[in-house]
């Protein structure tokens, strides 16, 4: 389709722009060159960049280290905030559960993601968080946003460890 290039039409079907997601997809493929699982997220609020990083499970021997938890714990102190009500948070891949939980408790405003993750998602995918009544927050949600760009990090990750 025309339409399914980079934002314009993403993978999952909606429409959108990328506006910071390319900061996440170049923390993305940082982490995929240090042999991390290339996911990479920024965290953006009133137009500026306050956190990001890519995922450092290995690197920290942190299961808990993805992109988006490292980037919500660093906005949260640089801010001196424990909700992000008028943030943005850009991410590469579909958040997993953790990490959905974590965007909720955090209350972050808006949620931007790239490729979708059928195996390990928690937003459109699997155990779908947001869906849940114990959910307290719900963000607004955009995916597909550098989809493309996203799948192709990861693909090529996977495909040289497997």
């Amino acid at each position: 389709m025309a339409l399914a290039k980079e934002g314009i039409l993403g993978a999952c079907g909606h429409m959108g722009f990328d506006t910071h997601m390319a900061r996440a997809l170049q923390q993305a493929a940082q982490a995929g060159a240090r042999g991390e699982v290339p996911v990479g997220a920024a965290l953006v609020v009133a137009g500026e960049v306050i956190a990001q990083a890519g995922n450092r499970c290995r690197e920290l021997k942190d299961p808990t280290a993805h992109a988006e938890m490292l980037v919500i714990r660093e906005a949260c102190a640089a801010l001196g905030v424990e909700r992000l009500e008028n943030a943005s948070l850009y991410v590469t891949l579909e958040p997993c559960p953790m990490c959905a939980a974590a965007i909720s408790h955090a209350r972050v405003a808006r949620l931007y993601y790239g490729a979708c993750d059928p195996k390990s998602g928690g937003v459109a995918q699997g155990a779908r968080v947001f869906e849940h009544p114990q959910c307290h927050h719900v963000p607004e949600i955009y995916d597909g946003i550098g989809a493309g760009a996203a799948a192709r990090l990861l693909a090529e990750f996977f495909k040289d460890r497997r």
